[in-house]
Protein backbone atom coordinates (compact mmCIF):
# COMPACT_ATOMS: atom_id res chain seq x y z
CA UNK A 1 0.00 0.00 0.00
CA UNK A 2 1.16 3.31 -0.81
CA UNK A 3 1.62 6.23 1.29
CA UNK A 4 0.84 8.78 -1.24
CA UNK A 5 -2.48 11.40 -0.93
CA UNK A 6 -1.42 12.42 -4.63
CA UNK A 7 -4.81 13.65 -6.61
CA UNK A 8 -7.00 13.45 -3.36
CA UNK A 9 -9.47 16.04 -1.90
CA UNK A 10 -8.95 17.12 1.52
CA UNK A 11 -10.99 19.53 3.86
CA UNK A 12 -8.53 20.78 6.93
CA UNK A 13 -10.22 22.74 9.30
CA UNK A 14 -8.22 24.79 11.78
CA UNK A 15 -5.89 25.92 9.29
CA UNK A 16 -5.47 29.49 9.55
CA UNK A 17 -2.50 28.75 11.75
CA UNK A 18 -0.62 25.93 14.24
CA UNK A 19 -0.83 22.30 13.24
CA UNK A 20 -4.28 22.75 10.96
CA UNK A 21 -2.12 25.02 8.56
CA UNK A 22 1.05 22.85 9.23
CA UNK A 23 -1.16 20.07 7.81
CA UNK A 24 -2.79 21.44 5.09
CA UNK A 25 0.81 22.70 3.69
CA UNK A 26 2.00 19.53 4.15
CA UNK A 27 -0.41 17.85 1.86
CA UNK A 28 -0.19 20.44 -0.79
CA UNK A 29 3.14 19.45 -0.86
CA UNK A 30 2.32 15.51 -1.51
CA UNK A 31 0.03 16.54 -4.25
CA UNK A 32 -3.75 16.65 -2.36
CA UNK A 33 -6.25 19.38 -3.19
CA UNK A 34 -6.65 20.99 0.33
CA UNK A 35 -9.50 23.56 1.10
CA UNK A 36 -7.79 25.11 4.08
CA UNK A 37 -11.50 25.74 7.01
CA UNK A 38 -10.96 28.15 9.52
CA UNK A 39 -13.45 31.09 11.34
CA UNK A 40 -10.23 33.87 11.57
CA UNK A 41 -10.73 35.04 7.90
CA UNK A 42 -7.89 37.47 7.92
CA UNK A 43 -5.56 35.00 9.07
CA UNK A 44 -6.35 32.55 6.29
CA UNK A 45 -6.06 35.05 3.88
CA UNK A 46 -2.63 36.26 5.32
CA UNK A 47 -1.58 32.97 5.58
CA UNK A 48 -2.96 30.75 2.45
CA UNK A 49 -4.42 33.74 0.37
CA UNK A 50 -2.18 34.07 -1.92
CA UNK A 51 -1.54 30.66 -2.77
CA UNK A 52 -5.23 29.76 -3.39
CA UNK A 53 -5.71 32.44 -5.96
CA UNK A 54 -2.42 31.07 -8.20
CA UNK A 55 -2.51 27.35 -7.09
CA UNK A 56 -5.30 25.12 -8.48
CA UNK A 57 -5.09 22.79 -5.57
CA UNK A 58 -5.80 24.72 -3.23
CA UNK A 59 -8.68 26.77 -1.76
CA UNK A 60 -9.75 28.64 1.52
CA UNK A 61 -12.61 29.01 3.28
CA UNK A 62 -13.98 31.02 6.24
CA UNK A 63 -16.74 30.39 8.38
CA UNK A 64 -18.06 29.45 11.63
CA UNK A 65 -18.18 25.44 11.72
CA UNK A 66 -20.33 25.96 15.30
CA UNK A 67 -22.83 26.86 12.22
CA UNK A 68 -24.94 23.99 9.91
CA UNK A 69 -25.15 26.28 7.04
CA UNK A 70 -21.87 27.08 7.61
CA UNK A 71 -21.05 23.05 7.28
CA UNK A 72 -22.70 22.83 4.40
CA UNK A 73 -21.45 25.64 2.27
CA UNK A 74 -17.86 24.24 3.26
CA UNK A 75 -18.44 20.95 1.87
CA UNK A 76 -20.48 22.72 -1.22
CA UNK A 77 -17.27 24.75 -2.08
CA UNK A 78 -15.61 21.84 -1.46
CA UNK A 79 -17.18 19.22 -4.46
CA UNK A 80 -17.93 22.68 -6.50
CA UNK A 81 -13.54 23.17 -7.11
CA UNK A 82 -12.64 19.67 -6.54
CA UNK A 83 -15.74 17.13 -7.80
CA UNK A 84 -15.34 15.04 -4.25
CA UNK A 85 -13.54 15.04 -0.81
CA UNK A 86 -11.50 12.18 0.35
CA UNK A 87 -10.14 13.12 3.17
CA UNK A 88 -11.47 15.06 6.58
CA UNK A 89 -9.16 16.36 8.84
CA UNK A 90 -10.43 18.16 12.26
CA UNK A 91 -7.88 20.10 13.76
CA UNK A 92 -9.88 23.32 14.73
CA UNK A 93 -9.19 23.24 18.27
CA UNK A 94 -9.76 25.90 20.81
CA UNK A 95 -7.99 26.05 24.62
CA UNK A 96 -9.56 27.85 27.54
CA UNK A 97 -8.77 28.04 30.98
CA UNK A 98 -11.29 26.41 33.39
CA UNK A 99 -12.01 27.93 37.01
CA UNK A 100 -13.45 24.28 38.14
CA UNK A 101 -15.08 25.69 41.58
CA UNK A 102 -17.25 28.27 39.41
CA UNK A 103 -20.92 27.47 38.42
CA UNK A 104 -20.65 30.67 36.40
CA UNK A 105 -17.62 29.02 34.49
CA UNK A 106 -18.88 27.97 30.67
CA UNK A 107 -15.45 26.59 29.11
CA UNK A 108 -17.03 23.07 29.26
CA UNK A 109 -19.81 23.57 26.92
CA UNK A 110 -17.85 25.89 25.07
CA UNK A 111 -14.81 23.69 24.29
CA UNK A 112 -17.14 21.01 23.71
CA UNK A 113 -19.36 23.00 21.00
CA UNK A 114 -15.97 23.74 19.53
CA UNK A 115 -13.50 20.87 19.85
CA UNK A 116 -16.56 18.19 19.54
CA UNK A 117 -19.99 19.17 18.09
CA UNK A 118 -18.90 20.84 15.19
CA UNK A 119 -16.22 18.25 14.84
CA UNK A 120 -18.87 15.13 14.62
CA UNK A 121 -21.61 17.21 12.53
CA UNK A 122 -18.71 17.59 9.77
CA UNK A 123 -18.00 14.46 9.56
CA UNK A 124 -21.60 13.44 9.48
CA UNK A 125 -21.84 15.87 6.43
CA UNK A 126 -18.49 14.82 4.68
CA UNK A 127 -19.18 11.06 5.77
CA UNK A 128 -23.03 10.97 3.44
CA UNK A 129 -20.61 12.69 0.62
CA UNK A 130 -18.42 10.11 0.51
CA UNK A 131 -21.03 6.94 0.75
CA UNK A 132 -22.48 9.13 -2.05
CA UNK A 133 -19.35 9.13 -4.16
CA UNK A 134 -19.12 5.71 -3.84
CA UNK A 135 -22.54 4.97 -4.84
CA UNK A 136 -22.20 6.54 -8.01
CA UNK A 137 -18.96 4.50 -9.11
CA UNK A 138 -19.26 1.48 -10.49
CA UNK A 139 -17.06 -1.36 -10.54
CA UNK A 140 -15.75 0.09 -7.64
CA UNK A 141 -14.05 -3.01 -5.09
CA UNK A 142 -15.90 -3.50 -2.27
CA UNK A 143 -13.51 -4.13 0.32
CA UNK A 144 -11.37 -0.64 -0.38
CA UNK A 145 -12.15 1.81 1.69
CA UNK A 146 -14.10 5.13 0.49
CA UNK A 147 -12.64 7.67 2.89
CA UNK A 148 -10.34 8.52 5.67
CA UNK A 149 -11.31 11.15 8.92
CA UNK A 150 -8.55 11.91 10.88
CA UNK A 151 -9.20 14.11 14.25
CA UNK A 152 -7.03 15.96 15.47
CA UNK A 153 -6.78 15.44 19.96
CA UNK A 154 -4.42 16.02 22.11
CA UNK A 155 -2.82 14.20 25.09
CA UNK A 156 -4.69 16.31 27.69
CA UNK A 157 -7.26 13.75 27.03
CA UNK A 158 -4.52 11.27 29.32
CA UNK A 159 -3.41 13.52 31.30
CA UNK A 160 -4.83 16.19 33.65
CA UNK A 161 -4.28 19.83 34.30
CA UNK A 162 -6.28 21.86 37.22
CA UNK A 163 -6.38 25.04 34.90
CA UNK A 164 -7.47 22.73 31.70
CA UNK A 165 -10.86 20.95 32.78
CA UNK A 166 -12.13 21.81 29.51
CA UNK A 167 -10.04 21.08 27.36
CA UNK A 168 -9.07 17.72 28.62
CA UNK A 169 -12.98 16.59 28.91
CA UNK A 170 -13.75 17.95 25.34
CA UNK A 171 -10.01 15.30 24.31
CA UNK A 172 -11.62 12.70 25.94
CA UNK A 173 -14.84 13.04 24.51
CA UNK A 174 -13.17 13.58 20.77
CA UNK A 175 -11.03 10.48 21.41
CA UNK A 176 -14.51 8.06 22.32
CA UNK A 177 -16.15 9.77 19.66
CA UNK A 178 -13.15 8.60 17.27
CA UNK A 179 -13.80 5.06 18.07
CA UNK A 180 -17.51 5.65 18.28
CA UNK A 181 -17.65 6.75 14.45
CA UNK A 182 -14.85 3.92 13.47
CA UNK A 183 -17.43 1.25 14.43
CA UNK A 184 -20.46 3.18 13.14
CA UNK A 185 -19.36 3.73 9.50
CA UNK A 186 -16.94 0.17 8.75
CA UNK A 187 -19.00 -1.76 7.39
CA UNK A 188 -19.38 1.88 4.98
CA UNK A 189 -16.01 1.87 4.24
CA UNK A 190 -15.15 5.06 6.02
CA UNK A 191 -12.23 4.79 8.30
CA UNK A 192 -12.06 7.20 11.64
CA UNK A 193 -9.07 7.77 13.39
CA UNK A 194 -7.01 10.51 15.28
CA UNK A 195 -3.77 11.87 16.20
CA UNK A 196 -3.46 12.93 20.06
CA UNK A 197 -0.23 14.86 20.43
CA UNK A 198 2.10 16.84 22.98
CA UNK A 199 4.09 19.48 22.58
CA UNK A 200 4.38 20.37 19.42
CA UNK A 201 6.65 23.63 18.12
CA UNK A 202 3.61 25.35 16.27
CA UNK A 203 3.75 29.16 15.65
CA UNK A 204 1.83 29.80 19.21
CA UNK A 205 4.18 27.65 21.30
CA UNK A 206 6.95 29.21 19.64
CA UNK A 207 5.63 32.61 21.00
CA UNK A 208 4.64 31.41 24.17
CA UNK A 209 8.47 29.79 24.77
CA UNK A 210 9.84 33.48 23.60
CA UNK A 211 10.71 34.57 27.39
CA UNK A 212 10.18 31.15 29.44
CA UNK A 213 12.83 29.10 29.20
CA UNK A 214 11.76 27.32 32.33
CA UNK A 215 8.71 26.08 30.74
CA UNK A 216 10.88 24.86 27.70
CA UNK A 217 12.91 22.94 29.89
CA UNK A 218 10.29 21.58 32.06
CA UNK A 219 8.20 19.77 28.75
CA UNK A 220 12.33 18.48 27.71
CA UNK A 221 12.27 16.99 30.92
CA UNK A 222 9.03 15.17 30.88
CA UNK A 223 9.83 14.22 27.24
CA UNK A 224 11.74 10.92 27.28
CA UNK A 225 12.77 11.85 23.34
CA UNK A 226 14.19 15.32 25.63
CA UNK A 227 12.94 17.57 22.86
CA UNK A 228 9.79 19.39 21.63
CA UNK A 229 8.46 17.42 17.93
CA UNK A 230 7.81 20.20 14.54
CA UNK A 231 4.92 20.32 13.03
CA UNK A 232 5.93 18.19 10.36
CA UNK A 233 5.89 15.12 12.74
CA UNK A 234 2.07 15.54 13.58
CA UNK A 235 1.87 15.94 9.66
CA UNK A 236 3.17 12.74 8.98
CA UNK A 237 1.32 10.52 11.15
CA UNK A 238 -2.04 12.22 9.61
CA UNK A 239 -0.75 11.31 6.14
CA UNK A 240 -0.28 8.42 6.97
CA UNK A 241 -3.75 7.66 8.44
CA UNK A 242 -5.34 9.19 5.32
CA UNK A 243 -3.67 7.17 2.96
CA UNK A 244 -4.29 3.88 1.82
CA UNK A 245 -1.08 2.01 4.14
CA UNK A 246 -3.45 2.68 6.81
CA UNK A 247 -6.55 0.58 4.62
CA UNK A 248 -6.70 -1.56 7.65
CA UNK A 249 -6.32 0.66 10.70
CA UNK A 250 -9.33 2.70 12.30
CA UNK A 251 -10.58 3.68 16.11
CA UNK A 252 -7.14 4.23 16.59
CA UNK A 253 -5.80 7.17 18.60
CA UNK A 254 -1.89 7.20 17.22
CA UNK A 255 0.08 8.87 20.15
CA UNK A 256 3.04 11.54 18.95
CA UNK A 257 4.41 12.74 22.05
CA UNK A 258 8.17 11.88 21.95
CA UNK A 259 6.99 9.35 24.54
CA UNK A 260 5.59 12.06 27.53
CA UNK A 261 2.35 10.03 28.66
CA UNK A 262 4.56 6.70 29.44
CA UNK A 263 6.04 8.43 32.35
CA UNK A 264 4.91 9.35 35.41
CA UNK A 265 5.70 13.72 35.78
CA UNK A 266 5.80 13.71 39.46
CA UNK A 267 8.42 14.27 41.26
CA UNK A 268 8.09 12.10 44.41
CA UNK A 269 7.18 8.11 44.06
CA UNK A 270 4.14 7.60 45.13
CA UNK A 271 5.13 4.20 46.31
Amino acid sequence: MSFSIAGKTAIVTGAANGVGLAIGRHFINQGANVVFADMDEDRLIAEMGDEAAKEENVRIFAGDLRKKLTIANLLSATVDAFDRVDILVNAARQVLPTDSLSVDDTSVEELLQQNLIAGLRLSQSVARKMIKQAADLSGEDANEPIGSIVNISSIAARRTHPDLLAYSVSCAALDQMTRSLAVAWAPKRIRVNAVAFGSVMSASLKWSLKDDDEMRETIIENTPLQRIASSSEVSDAVQYLASDAAGFVTGQIITVDGGRTLIDPAAVSAH
